[in-house]
């Protein structure tokens, strides 16, 4: 700045602190009208009870139990279905199984028509990254994630391929990456195991989140962290007898336990020490009071890869696990965090499912939800206005796989369970949530109007979809 001599230098002064005022100001003003931040974490078949806040006894998770600690506890929150492809097709187009277009795992892939909450996050100016385990897309598809209203991805788009903790390639992008990894079995999909272990998947994928994390700290942004921990490497299970890959066992090293159940154990507690990381990560660059972030699985907990649930009794009092539209399979620990925003250690048991994503996104980014959704928004439970929550009478479900199912909670409270299996001709049970979680009583016969209103709800919920056409049809 050249200085005329002539100006007196007390007017020179007040002049560049005016300057400096004005650029702070600018500044802060940036910082306030920027809107929240959302991370969505997923976990992969982690069971109701797979948490220390949720009951587990033998499995660490301090950092999530930490969240829950200093957040809210939401213990009647529902996955989109009871398995993979369906919930996250649930959970990004807010339409419940039966009017979403993927109803079941297989190579389906979503459509252009298909509007989903990352798009709905770029309707609001946000940048959006997804970093893990896709599944509703293939390549070379439109229902790939930088299709679908990501601006980036990094990790698996098949779900084949993602039981493979070891491939040979991620996906960055639309592009494979070369791993150091090298087969003793792999399909063309990359499902299969490893003999040579380098590159372990989750911990390219959480540190490719990071990363993300570090290049949009000053942006608003939607992350969705599909972790695929701790589902089963099944192929690995087949060739080596243990499909619970991890590079070490940790803490549970020296446990008199199956190699499994270590595995097990260790996946879970790696998880939660990465989630501690992101934690930090945003108090570092005090951005963790603009964030929200909902910790959550995408179904029950499972039989597979050689662990046992029963030891760690992972479904807690629930009946049933993945694959299973009995509580087990379906209603998953969740967990909501907002610092200032959301009290401490608070806990709500009002229903809401994976579907609700869409409609809570809208409220907390200030625009409106597409019309046709079957999704309200949690928001005012979120911050304990209960009286502003919006009420609804069921969530509904169907499944096709072990010949079919259909379910629904029913009430406001979500007390009523209905639940139909193999056919449109089975009979409905009908169970009392709020005095029986583990459905151990059909009270069918004594509640003949549930049981009406199940039946017609079971018509009507169902629209017929080209790629599911039976049982229910």
């Amino acid at each position: 700045m050249k200085i005329n001599k002539n100006i007196p230098f007390r007017i020179i002064i007040l002049i560049n602190l005016i300057i400096l005022s004005i650029s702070s100001n600018v500044k802060a003003s940036k910082k306030e009208s920027r809107k929240p931040n959302l991370i969505f974490i997923l976990a992969d078949d982690l069971g109701y009870g797979d948490l220390g806040c949720f009951g587990q006894k033998k499995i660490k998770t301090p950092n999530i139990d930490r969240l829950a600690d200093k957040g809210m506890k939401l213990t009647q929150f529902y996955a989109g279905s009871t398995v993979c492809a369906p919930s996250r097709c649930v959970l990004m187009t807010g339409l419940h199984t039966g009017h979403a277009y993927i109803r079941g795992n297989g190579r389906h892939n979503l459509r252009p028509s298909d509007f989903t909450v990352a798009e709905l996050f770029k309707k609001a100016d946000y940048v959006t990254g997804c970093f893990g385990k896709w599944g509703l897309g293939n390549e070379g598809t439109d229902g790939i994630p930088t299709k679908q209203g990501f601006d980036s991805f990094y990790g698996y788009l098949h779900q084949g391929h993602a039981h493979n903790y070891y491939p040979t390639f991620l996906i960055n992008n639309e592009r494979r990456v070369k791993l150091r990894n090298l087969p003793a079995q792999e399909s063309k999909t990359g499902a299969g195991w490893a003999s040579i272990r380098t590159d372990y998947s989750h911990d390219l994928i959480t540190e490719n989140a990071m990363h993300w994390i570090d290049m949009n700290k000053n942006k608003q942004f939607f992350l969705y962290l599909p972790f695929t921990i701790p589902h089963a490497n099944n192929e690995a299970k087949r060739g080596t007898k243990d499909g619970q890959e991890v590079p070490d066992y940790g803490i549970y090293k020296n446990k008199k336990w199956t190699n499994q159940n270590k595995g097990q154990a260790a996946m879970i507690t790696r998880m939660d020490s990465d989630i501690g990381r992101i934690i930090n990560k945003l108090h570092k660059y005090k951005i963790a009071n603009n964030t929200l972030i909902i910790f959550t699985s995408d179904n029950g907990h499972h039989h597979e890869g050689g662990n046992d649930p029963e030891f760690f009794d992972a479904n807690g009092p629930l009946r049933g696990m993945k694959r299973d539209l009995y509580e087990g399979g379906i209603r998953v620990p969740t967990i909501a965090y907002w610092p200032d925003r959301i009290k401490a250690g608070s806990t709500s048991d009002h229903p809401f499912y994976f579907g609700d994503l869409m409609a809570t996104a809208a409220e907390l980014v200030g625009i409106s939800p597409p019309v046709s959704i079957d999704s309200i928004s949690f928001l005012p439970t979120l911050f304990s206005k209960p009286n502003q929550q919006t009420k609804r009478d069921f969530i509904y479900w169907e499944f096709l796989e072990k010949k079919g199912a259909q379910a629904l909670v029913l009430g406001e409270t979500g007390r009523w369970k209905a639940l139909r299996k193999q056919s449109v001709k089975a009979p409905i049970e009908i169970y009392d949530l709020k005095n029986d979680i583990g459905e151990k009583n059909n009270v069918a016969k004594n509640h003949p109007e549930i049981v009406n209103k199940a039946e017609e709800l079971f018509k009507t919920e169902h629209v017929p979809n080209p790629l599911w056409k039976k049982p229910f049809e």
